[in-house]
């Protein structure tokens, strides 16, 4: 596929095709490829955590007890919980972007900026394999069970929670504002 009409074409996937399995071998060698990004002073400071089986549960309970605190009664607080433990546990497979920070804000927002170009290359070539992609950010970020969990040390900082599985349903098109509209030319 052309990387134009491959990065036209990708989408944020929330529906999977659960009939197939994901190899941790394959998302392994996307990852590999992904870090071939810009990074200043090459300090590469990310890591990859593969969230899946019983650690995927225990996250989904995090989620559930997390999310259902501010509901009116016990049975909206058990129904809120078990959607939220869903909403993890339904995803075929997560993986925590986590970086080193840098004591030097010049290099901490250099390194994001890295990793954000990492997430878009492994979601392009997840896409070019079949695989869809979504980075969420959420309250998960930064609970201290979920950091505890997937063993993120003091210092570092997850940056997303991407979530993988092969593309079921796909959303439309949303449009987007062309860059020449929004383009000043100064001459």
């Amino acid at each position: 596929m052309q990387l134009e009409q491959l990065i036209k074409d990708r989408r944020s996937i929330t529906n999977y095709d659960t009939s197939k399995e994901i190899s941790y071998k394959e998302i392994q060698e996307l990852l590999d490829i992904a870090v071939w990004v810009p990074n200043h002073k090459m300090t590469q400071p990310w890591r990859f955590i593969l969230i899946d089986g019983e650690t995927k549960q225990k996250l989904g309970e995090i989620n559930a007890k997390q999310g259902a605190k501010g509901a009116a009664t016990a049975e909206e607080k058990e129904k809120k919980a078990e959607a939220l433990k869903k909403k993890i546990t339904d995803v075929p497979l997560w993986i925590a972007v986590v970086l080193e920070e840098n004591t030097q804000m010049k290099f901490r927002e250099e390194d994001y900026a890295s990793a954000s170009m990492l997430i878009q290359n492994f979601s392009l070539l997840a896409w070019e394999k079949g695989i869809g992609t979504i980075w969420k950010t959420n309250t998960l970020l930064e609970n201290t069970d979920a950091r505890e969990l997937l063993q993120i040390r003091p210092g570092e900082r997850n940056i997303g929670l991407l979530q993988v599985g092969f593309i079921g349903k796909q959303p439309k098109v949303k449009p987007r504002v062309p860059a020449s509209e929004r383009t000043t030319v100064l001459n």
